[in-house]
């Protein structure tokens, strides 16, 4: 073989290694690269390279190398499309065909598995934030009296105010929907202020009766029938046998028996007496406030 030889198309051998794959080729009489590929029909798609390039003279013995591209689908951000790469790894395709991906993106097959040819890729966007919501804190109730103020009187001496939660969640969204929400902490930025009612307990008593006192049940409420205080009136009934009081309001006329000076309704007459002793002795005091 002398240095011209491949002008004048002397058989030689070549080797080819096509994607890995090699191939021995004998007796080829082309002159360059190119035309040896065109002639064993070894046809180089978009993007597919050839190392020697095409216009090289081929020597006996050359090997020459094909770097080849295969196809992968891409299903990413409400599309699908086909690439074709060099790269065989599923995160390398997709960086060789421009998909970005963000680190808590989700990516099946997984970035580190073979991207073949014709491998179908799915990328699911995953965006995590952070969303803060502010919360309604109620406020507690407390109760006190006061015996400088009427029984009939309740007064607010400390208006509630509810205060104010502030509530960081960690929020999980695959492709523009929400699928997780976690909540990571809670920050109170206002304290409530407990409302406080005080009760008024003075009762100022006027004249007293003593007498039996029954029971009948009518209304269920705190009332009591009388025969001649006026309706609307409230009277402190006391037994004397335990000292048990209560405060009823005249809403009906009544006993007419001798001795006996009040009808109280029965939850009334329950809370100084058993409802089976049926009449007991009272003090009876009539409220003037």
């Amino acid at each position: 073989w002398s240095e011209n030889d491949h002008f004048f198309g002397v058989a030689k051998e070549i080797i080819v290694s096509d994607n890995g794959l090699e191939f021995v080729f004998q007796n080829v009489s082309e002159k360059t690269v190119g035309e040896f590929l065109v002639a064993r029909g070894l046809v180089l798609r978009e993007k597919e390279t050839v190392f020697p390039v095409l216009e090289t003279a081929l020597a006996p013995g050359m090997k020459v190398w094909i770097r080849r591209t295969h196809e992968i689908s891409v299903q990413a951000d409400g599309a699908q499309k086909s690439y074709a790469v060099f790269a065989t790894s599923v995160g390398e395709a997709l960086a060789e065909a421009g998909v970005i991906l963000d680190e808590d993106d989700i990516v099946k097959p997984a970035r580190e598995a073979v991207a073949a040819r014709g491998t179908e890729i799915v990328v699911t966007r995953v965006d995590i934030r952070e969303d803060v919501v502010e919360k309604a804190v109620a406020f507690e109730k407390k109760s006190n009296e006061d015996d400088e103020l009427s029984w009939r009187k309740t007064v607010v001496t400390q208006k509630g105010e509810k205060g104010t939660d502030r509530l960081v969640y960690r929020v999980s969204s695959h492709d523009g929907k929400e699928v997780n929400r976690k909540l990571v902490r809670t920050e109170r930025i206002k304290e409530p202020v407990t409302e406080i009612v005080t009760q008024g307990t003075y009762v100022k008593l006027g004249k007293s009766h003593s007498g039996a006192a029954s029971w009948y049940a009518w209304t269920g409420t705190m009332a009591a029938a009388n025969p001649w205080l006026p309706k609307g009136s409230f009277v402190k009934v006391t037994n004397t046998e335990n000292g048990k009081s209560v405060i009823v309001v005249i809403n009906d006329r009544g006993p007419f028996v001798p001795g006996r000076i009040i009808d109280l309704d029965k939850v009334a007459f329950a809370k100084i007496a058993s409802v089976g002793a049926g009449v007991i002795n009272v003090k009876m005091e009539e409220i003037t406030n």
